[in-house]
């Protein structure tokens, strides 16, 4: 299924390339940097990059098919330290405008782009259309690759969640120079889920200095947040569990662990 979705991407970014020629887009890139992605998620509190998208391969349709906007604002009203934001089409039902309708509409939140990301041409995208970060997973990336791409984010002002789901691709991320380390529990190949990857990722970092740890799929339960923020994880990318319920701010509030508000009589 990876490489069905990455060779579904190529073409569609040649496709986009012809329409919008690359100097074409770097002349909408802002003037003003984005707010801070990794300023966001590393306070005290628990920290939620709360995820809009609508279906994916191995789910299907998500409960919620709210507009992004609106699914936005509930979950800025629920305290998500961060935006993510599904952009692949053809599987995950996303588009690049969710990102100007949130960067409207919620602007005090940074956004990710989630997507699967490999040519430079989609981080000055992400810049373009208000994101302040972008995903690289690493099983889709040569080293140079990655180098590459984590260059031409600093370059627009971005910042990279780089993410990995075994010690090497690990090492591969952090010779690279990455800062951000997400850790998916899901098995990009295989789907299924296993939230020991996050403790594993987390106790061969044990010690080192300058990494911030984000644990994504499979966050169900306030009580596994306080074991991966035990473990060293500053934040956690929710999405499933939140887009499949009929009400996703309130979701993101019971995992943020306050209370429900009290009704008005």
């Amino acid at each position: 299924m990876l490489d069905e979705i990455l060779h579904s991407k190529k073409a569609e970014l040649a496709e986009t390339r012809l329409r919008i020629p690359l100097h074409d887009l770097m002349d909408q890139l802002p003037e003003e940097p984005p707010a801070s992605f990794r300023a966001a998620i590393t306070q005290p509190s628990i920290r939620i990059i709360a995820e809009i998208k609508y279906r994916s391969p191995s789910h299907g349709p998500f409960r919620c098919q709210r507009p992004p906007e609106e699914v936005g604002l509930a979950y800025q009203q629920n305290g998500a330290a961060a935006l993510s934001v599904l952009t692949e089409k053809s599987y995950f039902d996303g588009d690049l405008k969710f990102l100007d309708l949130l960067h409207q509409k919620s602007s005090d939140l940074p956004l990710l782009r989630k997507d699967f990301i490999f040519d430079p041409y989609q981080v000055i995208e992400a810049r373009v259309h208000g994101a302040s970060a972008y995903l690289l997973i690493v099983a889709c990336l040569s080293r140079s690759e990655l180098q590459q791409l984590l260059q031409e984010g600093r370059e627009c002002s971005l910042e990279a969640l780089v993410e990995v789901h075994d010690p090497f691709e690990l090492d591969a991320a952090i010779e690279s120079g990455a800062r951000i380390i997400g850790v998916n529990n899901r098995n990009l190949r295989t789907f299924e889920v296993d939230l020991d990857t996050s403790f594993d990722i987390a106790r061969r970092l044990e010690g080192e200095q300058g990494f911030t740890l984000v644990s994504e799929s499979g966050i169900r339960e306030v009580e596994q947040i306080r074991d991966l923020r035990d473990a060293g994880f500053s934040a956690f990318l929710v999405g499933s569990s939140l887009m499949d319920t009929s009400d996703p701010g309130a979701a993101l509030r019971a995992l943020n662990g306050a209370p429900e508000p009290e009704s008005i009589s």
